[in-house]
């Protein structure tokens, strides 16, 4: 997610754990469900996937806003908050109803072909090392290392959206359109600025990714053992993982807004001059302005951001996967 924002569920992959579900549960049965062909299961898993990322970044954004505010190292007086809701209602009442929502437009056109990208390549590595791993069975290490493998094309696609939408939510950001940042930012940083946090993306994400789908698929086998479409099971187990994910993965993605927002005031208190890049440069400044506790800033927003931004992601993805898998059953039969 963060997924971003990101789901695993399978169509492709081996089913899970448990004794088969009975004829009639779910499709005609649950067999049919997570062992489609891969002709179609590649297409499914690229739509269902695209529409949910699309959905889970658009509906939770105006949080995002927040968390993007609240992980300011040296935020403007005007622009300390002290809880997510304060922190929206103020931006509201003091910047206008639609502020907490600039920056959506240049989320949603990342959002739905890097989710698309993810499940493709999520979906057929899920399976080949499920084979290699656990025939049969449900591997956990398949489940982690696919998802980070994935993370590498998500984030390829989805960092330049996330340099201008965080510059875009930022307090007196001087943007104030999607083209107007891009153009700002080439000419005057260059080409380079907007993969400037890219490994410190893949840094976060990487683990996140492999938290997220182990803790879901764990979930799973617990609340969901027959792998069958269960709304609150994918549900629960989305929230779960994505708080879990989320909390532990927090100084990275301080890091990452930091690098991405290319803060002026937290720089310049430094004397730092230029542009701040790279990993351990970005640790060593987070430190310097704000100590240990300078790592968590923006750690509530963060999981209240993501629980219910992977509890929908997940549901709508195994909702269309359902809904596309039953009409490619329906229309062999």
């Amino acid at each position: 997610m963060e997924l971003g924002c990101a789901m695993a569920g399978s169509a492709a992959a081996p089913p899970g754990p448990g004794p088969p579900a009975a004829a009639g549960a779910g499709l005609a049965d649950s067999e049919d469900y997570e062992s489609l062909p891969s002709s179609v299961a590649l297409g499914t898993h690229m739509v269902a996937g695209a529409v949910a990322g699309i959905m889970e970044h658009t509906i939770m954004y105006p949080v995002d806003s927040v968390k993007t505010r609240m992980q300011s190292l040296q935020p403007d007086p005007r622009a300390r908050y002290r809880g997510v809701y304060e922190a929206l209602r103020r931006m509201v009442r003091t910047e206008g109803l639609w502020r907490p929502l600039r920056g959506i437009d240049v989320t949603m056109l990342g959002a739905g072909p890097a989710h698309a990208l993810y499940f493709a390549c999520y979906e057929s590595t899920k399976k080949s090392l499920s084979d290699v791993l656990q025939p049969g069975g449900n591997s956990h290490l398949a489940n982690g290392i696919a998802g980070s493998a994935a993370t590498l094309l998500h984030d390829a696609v989805m960092n330049p959206a996330e340099v201008v939408k965080q510059r875009l939510q930022m307090f007196n950001s001087p943007y104030t359109s999607v083209l107007g940042c891009v153009r700002t930012v080439h000419r005057t940083e260059g080409l380079g600025a907007f993969y400037r946090s890219y490994t410190t993306q893949l840094t976060m994400n990487v683990p996140f990714q492999a938290i997220h789908f182990i803790t879901y698929e764990l979930m799973q086998e617990h609340l969901n053992p027959h792998r069958q479409y269960h709304p609150q099971s994918h549900i629960v187990a989305g929230a779960v993982a994505g708080a879990v994910a989320a909390a532990a993965t927090t100084p990275l993605d301080v890091c990452k807004t930091l690098l991405n927002t290319q803060e002026n005031t937290a720089l310049s208190s430094l004397k730092i001059r230029g542009h701040l890049s790279g990993m351990a440069n970005a640790f060593s400044t987070v430190y310097q302005l704000g100590g240990l506790p300078g790592f968590f800033k923006g750690v509530q927003a963060r999981v209240i951001y993501q629980m219910p931004s992977t509890a929908i992601a997940w549901s709508v993805y195994e909702f269309f996967k359902y809904f596309l898998t039953k009409r490619a059953l329906e229309k062999k039969t």
